[in-house]
């Protein structure tokens, strides 16, 4: 049995294919793929299947009945600081929204986790002091600052 999983974000305002544009735009190895327009007689809507980065996405640009929240967030672990610094910026123009710990909401409403990779690692760390550390300074952010919380795990 062959499957396609996506994951699919509902929009209401008529503005999903535009997102998916703006979103491949940013992300390597990303394209839009098809766009649908249908009517079932109740309403007008769209479909827009995309990548980014190879990860398959939908858009169902359907209307008010539900509406984006935190619940799901799109993750991106990027290379390093000048990566996450360049999404975080994009991402938060015109009517962006930053939370805490690497979270924004995007002009759309979609949320973001922006983090460099050796959040990760240190996080993660098989050392429970790195790790506590690291954790505590993420805590303190909302953009990421790798080379703050790393100088908090050096003490």
């Amino acid at each position: 049995m062959t499957s396609s999983i996506r994951t699919c974000l509902w929009f209401r305002d008529g503005r999903g294919r535009e997102a998916a544009e703006f979103y491949c735009s940013l992300i390597p190895g990303s394209r839009l793929e098809t766009t649908f327009y249908g009517d079932n007689g109740y309403s007008a809507f769209s479909v827009i299947d995309f990548s980014l980065g190879g990860v398959p996405y939908q858009i169902l640009d359907a209307g008010p009945m539900f509406t984006l929240t935190e619940a799901v967030s799109i993750s991106v672990a990027t290379d390093d600081q000048a990566e996450t610094d360049r999404l975080w910026a994009a991402l938060t123009i015109n009517g962006g929204e930053v939370t805490a710990c690497g979270w924004l909401k995007d002009r759309y409403g979609v949320s973001w986790q922006i983090f460099p990779r050796r959040l990760t690692e240190l996080t993660t760390s098989a050392d429970k002091d790195v790790s506590a550390k690291a954790i505590a300074a993420m805590m303190k952010q909302t953009k990421i600052d790798i080379a703050e919380i790393e100088a908090a795990v050096r003490g």
